[in-house]
């Protein structure tokens, strides 16, 4: 028995078929990428647009980059004034400054109490004493001697004849006459 042999044009539309479907299936592809590059076009498009349209408005809205800028500050100072690290850090440079305040204020009381002290201290008593003798003797001295007794006068007329004999560099001073 012979095997039934196929007819020899069948074998070759086989090959046939294989090409066509790659052609065909080229073909779709490379419509299919003219179609996807074609909405591509159209989409840049439509994004140009849109982004003309928002730069019309916030030019309308007077939104500037400064005033976006201004914005973003403002608005990272208060995000960072909520944080916590940044209300710790506040509640401890608070209590630093009450202490340090305190420490000032009960230095302060420390040192006045004891000037009250040294002022009301023997020595400093006798010191001031001394003082005051020798500026009434002094009044009392320069008082007695003419009139205008008052020692404020005396100590000013004695600056007022002091600057007098200083001499000047004040050449109408010269006296005139031949040389």
């Amino acid at each position: 028995i012979k095997p039934k042999q196929t007819p020899k044009c069948f074998l070759d539309s086989e090959p046939l078929r294989e090409a066509d479907e790659d052609a065909a299936s080229e073909v779709n592809l490379s419509n299919s990428l003219a179609k996807l590059e074609e909405e591509i076009s159209t989409l840049k498009q439509v994004l140009l647009s849109k982004e003309k349209q928002h730069a019309e408005l916030r030019q309308k809205l007077g939104i500037t980059p400064l005033s976006e800028l201004k914005n973003n500050f403002s608005r990272g100072w208060q995000d960072m004034q909520s944080s916590v690290a940044f209300k710790k850090t506040s509640e401890t440079l608070s209590t630093a400054g009450q202490k340090t305040s305190a420490a000032f204020s009960t230095f302060g009381s420390a040192i006045t109490r004891k000037l009250g002290d040294m002022r009301n201290s023997p020595s400093f008593k006798t010191f001031e004493e001394k003082v005051e003798s020798t500026v009434s003797t002094i009044k009392t001295k320069v008082g007695g001697s003419g009139p205008g007794g008052n020692f404020e006068e005396v100590l000013s007329s004695a600056a007022n004849a002091s600057s007098q004999d200083t001499p000047s560099n004040n050449l109408t001073d010269v006296p005139e006459g031949p040389c």
